[in-house]
């Protein structure tokens, strides 16, 4: 699954293998090394044999992809006809800031997360408000709920929550429903990561929680399970009718961004790779385990808290140094490239962002020469 030669990977043109010189082992950008689920292989061979590379027609087979996916793997009932189109989920996500917004509004976050968070809100031309994560990484409802009473316009809910992985509990969803139904705030719940929860975490969809339908719009994307993000293709789902009619208000043109091979790449992978997910978890699994002993055996003055979801380890290395000093620290020395945690928050300073979606060995090189770095 996992793709064995470092010589092969090197010879990809994506952003993981063309941001650093080939002395660099890449593990931050969010790709994995892993080749792609044969059925997703052939639809987009099946594609270009037949040289169908026109303009995107999502309908109704996305929907109807996304729907069969949610019911398999969660017992998410989706209506099909309530899945749209979408280039990506970071332009679902500032196209519905348009509509929920006026200049004047706040918009609410929880970092430590995923940079663009923190650029969709001014991309809208409304204010940004940061709620961070609890120091176990939790929403912090009390916090939230203080920062609801002003009346910001929208909520915006990394579930499961890059880049600590950590994959919000129901109860925890449903106080948090609660308190957008009680302060009239709007929830846009960004739940990419969600076929990625590892093997000891269920994934609670948001839209699934009592009340959620009438104060939340969700988007998935096949893009980080299925490793597709260059093709352009994600959807957002409502489950009531206000909500789907806040979509139904988008610029027409909007669904001739998406990619066409998106499409048809995610039509595959929801309808016909259950399989290959399912072992590419295992995989995951056996990553994350082997990456915590050899930060128990390597780099004991590192810490973390072992995520539930996503590819991505979330490394306090405060102990080494602060702001992005760790960062520096290693792919100086080490010349292992990982994500520094300031781009994820202030509360990112001393922290880096690992990518363990590789093979075995690759893992191993890099957190011995990390190792090595700090032996100095």
């Amino acid at each position: 699954m996992f793709v064995d030669s470092l010589e092969t990977l090197r010879k990809r043109r994506s952003a993981k293998w063309r941001t650093y010189p080939d002395d660099v082992l890449p593990m931050g950008v969010a790709e994995m090394d892993c080749s792609l689920a044969p059925a997703v292989t052939a639809a987009l061979r099946a594609a270009v044999d037949a040289s169908d590379t026109g303009y995107s027609a999502a309908e109704p087979e996305l929907g109807e992809a996304v729907a069969g996916f949610a019911a398999r793997r969660w017992g998410w009932e989706v209506d099909p006809a309530a899945v749209t189109a979408v280039t990506d989920v970071g332009v679902g996500v500032v196209e519905l800031l348009r509509m929920l917004t006026r200049p004047a509004d706040t918009v609410v976050i929880s970092p430590p997360v995923y940079p663009p968070f923190f650029d969709w809100p001014p991309e809208a031309g409304v204010q940004l408000r940061e709620v961070p994560l609890t120091a176990e990484y939790r929403l912090d409802l009390p916090a939230l709920e203080a920062a609801f009473a002003a009346h910001p316009a929208v909520y915006i809910l990394c579930n499961p929550h890059n880049p600590v992985g950590r994959v919000h509990t129901p109860d925890e969803l449903a106080a948090l429903v609660r308190l957008a139904e009680l302060y009239g705030v709007t929830i846009i719940s960004d739940e990419i990561h969600s076929p990625l929860v590892l093997p000891g975490a269920h994934f609670t969809p948001t839209l699934t929680v009592p009340g959620a339908a009438e104060v939340t719009v969700s988007l998935v994307s096949a893009s980080k399970a299925f490793n597709l993000a260059g093709l352009k293709c994600a959807a957002i789902v409502t489950g009531g009718p206000a909500m789907a009619a806040l979509v139904e208000r988008f610029p027409r043109d909007i669904r001739w961004r998406t990619g066409h091979l998106g499409v048809a790449a995610t039509v595959a992978a929801f309808n016909d790779s259950d399989a290959w997910l399912d072992d590419l978890l295992t995989e995951l699994g056996a990553r994350r385990a082997e990456l915590g002993e050899q930060l128990s055996t390597r780099l004991p003055k590192i810490n973390w808290i072992p995520p539930e979801a996503t590819y991505l380890a979330w490394l306090d290395c405060r102990a080494l140094g602060d702001d992005n000093e760790p960062r520096e620290l290693f792919l100086s020395r080490a010349r292992v490239g990982l994500e520094p945690g300031t781009r994820f928050g202030a509360r990112g300073a001393g922290f880096v962002r690992l990518n363990f979606g590789t093979n075995a060995d690759i893992l191993n090189e890099a957190t011995a020469r990390m190792a090595s770095a700090t032996d100095r």
